[in-house]
């Protein structure tokens, strides 16, 4: 896909220490406001990477009259999805650490990225870290982007390992991003952070949340893929792609959202999403040999706070046909 350099300066000719990527679709007020946060990070070099990929024209307009200095804004005529277009910002720089915000979200300080370098700094073995997600209007925590088991929610504001991060703000270092090989752009939307993480787990690195380093997140309408359309769709079928594709059935996985997919009224859609998923990743070649450390990894810092699949199941079948309508954004792994 081609892109091309529409508004800003070029990429710096030396690496920064770390390059801050945001993608941009529409939400121009959000976008513009995310650039400026990214923009005033001080404490260590960097420069941010915006990508839109298809706002209007106008649209268009206001966010490269907003761009300036330490900013360079690409464009592509094509949505090349999540996964896609951080791949595509993430070749372009040479910082030794990616930070990634939605660009309907800000830093929570002037310093954010500068600790994110530090923590990544003070552990050679982190491939990532994912910050703590907060909402831009309450400062309590963005139930919709925490994305780990439901039993670590109350130790928001603490640290631990875990398997995956939250895409609305976080930080990979660069070797591990390239010795991984990036995203898995087949993914386009949802799940993509899990994949790279797993794939980066069976290749001997870690991952730390730190609740003590803060995003910001306004959870914007605009351009947003709803529970209740296709974020269901993208979310059931990516999982069971990435069963496959890791080498398990996902036959437990796929009756379990299609009973949460009935009783959320979306029979259709979950079936469709389970066909997707399966024909994406073709035949299940038997179990994925993740090596005896990784696989302890997973089950310490993830599946023992999980429970086993029958207290999953009943959790979820709880959750849907509780008071609250549509399907539940914390949905567990």
């Amino acid at each position: 896909m081609t892109h091309r350099l529409i508004a800003g300066v070029p990429p710096p000719g030396e690496p920064v220490a770390a390059d801050i990527i945001i993608l941009a679709l529409d939400r121009v007020d959000e976008t513009i406001a995310a650039i400026r946060s990214a923009t005033k990070q001080t404490g260590v070099s960097t420069h941010v990477y915006v990508l839109d990929q298809g706002s209007t024209p106008d649209n268009l307009a206001r966010l490269v009259a907003s761009v300036a200095e330490h900013c360079s804004l690409f464009a592509v005529d094509t949505n090349l999805g999540v996964a896609g277009g951080r791949n595509l910002l993430s070749r372009l720089g040479r910082g030794r650490i990616i930070v990634a915000l939605d660009n309907d979200a800000e830093f929570a300080s002037p310093d954010t990225v500068a600790r994110l370098a530090a923590a990544l700094d003070a552990e050679p073995s982190l491939a990532g870290i994912g910050c703590r997600i907060v909402s831009h209007t309450s400062g309590y925590d963005d139930l919709s982007s925490w994305g780990y088991p439901r039993a670590l929610l109350p130790a928001a504001g603490e640290s631990f390992d875990t398997v995956t991060f939250v895409g609305a703000g976080h930080a990979i270092r660069r070797s591990a991003w390239e010795a991984v090989g990036g995203y898995d752009e087949a993914l386009f939307f949802c799940w993509e952070e899990f994949d790279f993480a797993l794939r980066a787990i069976a290749s001997g690195w870690r991952f730390r949340y730190r609740g003590d380093i803060v995003i910001r997140h306004k959870v914007s309408d605009e351009q947003r893929v709803t529970w209740s359309g296709r974020r269901w769709f993208y979310f059931v079928r990516n999982r069971l792609y990435l069963e496959r594709k890791h080498g398990r059935s996902g036959l437990m996985r796929a009756a379990g959202y299609l009973v949460k997919g009935t009783l959320n009224r979306m029979p259709i859609a979950t079936v469709r999403a389970i066909v997707a998923g399966w024909g994406m990743a073709g035949p299940c070649s038997g179990a994925r040999d993740l090596g005896d450390e990784a696989l302890a990894y997973l089950r310490r810092n993830d599946r023992l706070h999980r429970g086993g699949w029958g207290r999953r199941l009943m959790r979820e079948v709880c959750v849907a046909i509780g008071p609250s309508s549509g399907v539940a954004a914390t949905t567990g792994r």
